[in-house]
């Protein structure tokens, strides 16, 4: 079992400009989730790295030009879009190695798909955006007075990515950052270091982006990270992550007021609808599995109409036996394996939590005999599951779907909506307007209908309730970097 050839990562972190190792020496391991072996080290910050970094932030906001010269930043964007592509396919082998990416999702959200649009879309964007808005003239005390409205950046922004799609997240993240004129202090995953640091060499070898505008900042230590969210120098923090961890950057984040995106979990439902066709059912659900479940908006909830339960759980239960998983490297795997011991040991937890409340498993369940290495869980089927079970209602960020049967559409949206989280969705019907309707009632970020899907640079992404605050890509996603001013002018 081999998680593919790479090369060895970018050890050196970025800040103001030049590339280099951690003021301590430290270094820390990037391990491959597939078969446990080291890949190579990567640069530990330490306090003093983190503090040269928000400092070289903070000085290339204030005292540079970048914030105001937008062809700068759309000239700068461009670049560094055509100099990922020149290192595409080393790029990814580097994701399939350090994050367990099976090559086929690297065809697709991990790689393919954001390249072609996260840093070309803010670019353009740059030029179309109404960066000044005029207001009708205004009187008063006497005064006649000329009224417009601007957007400018918000200051330094630290973006805290995770490990599950780590390339299309920074991206999405540094992109529109930089676009609206702000600096970037990227922290990566230590279990996704590498192509966060790649980016950081690119930005320095073949981007005009100036000293202290992007800083790239890996660390093994949350607790030394989390200077990012006390210290005043920095505005936003923008953070792709668990709902935990989110209200944890929020508690941290509040004494300063710093602004917070927060991309968070889910628990999103798939309601398939009474003339559901069968075989779009057990498709759709076994497609859930990519990745072995590690996506927050995968629908691992499948609401099944009791009249068809047993039917419907059957062709689910006979499409997942067919998924692929395995290594990574084999082109046809679908699901390759968790990112870690901690992640693998949390889902084998939920799996025994589900059997101890009574739910059935038809495939799966544990970990597969023949893989000795790696952090592997069996694609896993859940039937006789209600939703108030643990297995129904916490993330589990594993290849686990939990069948729930609903007796009516009314029931199949109360049970939909039925959670903490709001992220995502999707409805399957032969009617594409009974689809709709139900679509229209779920609380939730995003919905596909019978398998659409909305996903791009230009399309916001984001949840309801527990699942976050803001959006990631489109307008809303760049003006959420922006902040708004009005300034009056006597006539």
């Amino acid at each position: 079992m081999s998680g593919g050839q790479v090369e060895h990562g970018e050890v050196r972190m970025l800040i103001g400009g030049e590339l280099g190792h951690g003021a301590d020496g430290a270094q820390f391991a990037n391990l491959n989730p597939a078969d446990e072996t080291v890949l190579g080290y990567t640069s530990d910050a330490s306090p003093a790295d983190f503090d040269r970094a928000i400092a070289a932030a903070r000085n290339a906001f204030d005292n540079t030009e970048w914030r105001n010269d937008h062809k700068l930043r759309a000239q700068c964007l461009r670049q560094l879009h055509e100099a990922v592509v020149s290192e595409r396919e080393a790029l990814r082998a580097e994701l399939i190695a350090e994050a367990g990416a099976p090559v086929l999702m690297t065809t697709m959200a991990q790689l393919d798909w954001p390249l072609a649009e996260n840093f070309l879309y803010p670019a353009e964007l740059i030029d179309q955006f109404p960066w000044v808005r005029d207001l009708p003239d205004g009187t008063l005390m006497g005064l006649n007075s000329r009224r417009r409205v601007t957007k400018e950046a918000v200051g330094v922004v630290a973006a805290i990515v995770p490990w599950n799609f780590p390339f299309e997240v920074t991206s999405s993240k540094i992109a529109q950052a930089l676009a609206t004129g702000n600096t970037v202090i990227l922290k990566p995953s230590p279990d996704t270091p590498w192509n966060a640091t790649r980016l950081g060499r690119l930005v320095v070898e073949h981007t005009d982006i100036p000293p202290g505008v992007f800083n790239v900042v890996p660390c093994s230590n949350n607790k030394v990270a989390e200077m990012l969210l006390t210290d005043p120098r920095i505005d936003m923090v923008s953070f792709t992550g668990s709902t935990a961890v989110g209200k944890h950057i929020v508690e941290l984040s509040a004494p300063t007021l710093k602004r917070t995106f927060l991309e968070l979990g889910g628990k999103s439902a798939m309601v398939a609808l009474p003339d559901a066709d069968a075989a779009t059912v057990a498709a759709t659900a076994s497609f859930m599995m990519m990745h072995s479940g590690q996506g927050c908006g995968l629908t691992m909830r499948i609401l099944l109409p009791q009249s068809r339960y047993g039917e419907l759980v059957d062709a689910v239960t006979d499409a997942v036996k067919l998924v692929p998983y395995g290594d990574p490297t084999d082109p046809a795997t679908i699901a390759g394996p968790l990112i870690n011991q901690r992640q693998h040991d949390r889902v084998l937890n939920y799996i025994e939590s589900g059997r101890l409340q009574g739910a059935k498993i038809t495939v799966g369940g544990g970990r597969p005999a023949h893989l000795d290495k790696g952090f592997y869980v069996e694609p896993t089927v859940f039937r006789d599951v209600d939703n108030s079970m643990k297995i129904a209602r916490e993330e589990i960020f594993g290849p686990v779907l939990t069948a729930i049967p609903y007796r009516d559409i009314d029931d199949a949206v109360s049970i939909a909506n039925d959670s903490e989280y709001g992220l995502a969705g999707a409805v399957l019907s032969e009617n594409p307007d009974a689809a709709s309707r139900v679509a229209q009632r779920i609380r939730a970020g995003s919905i596909m209908i019978n398998g659409a899907m909305s996903y791009g640079a230009d399309c916001p992404f984001g949840g309801y309730k527990q699942s976050g605050i803001g959006r990631q890509n489109g307008v809303e996603g760049f003006e959420q970097y922006l902040e708004t001013k009005a300034i009056a002018t006597p006539q």
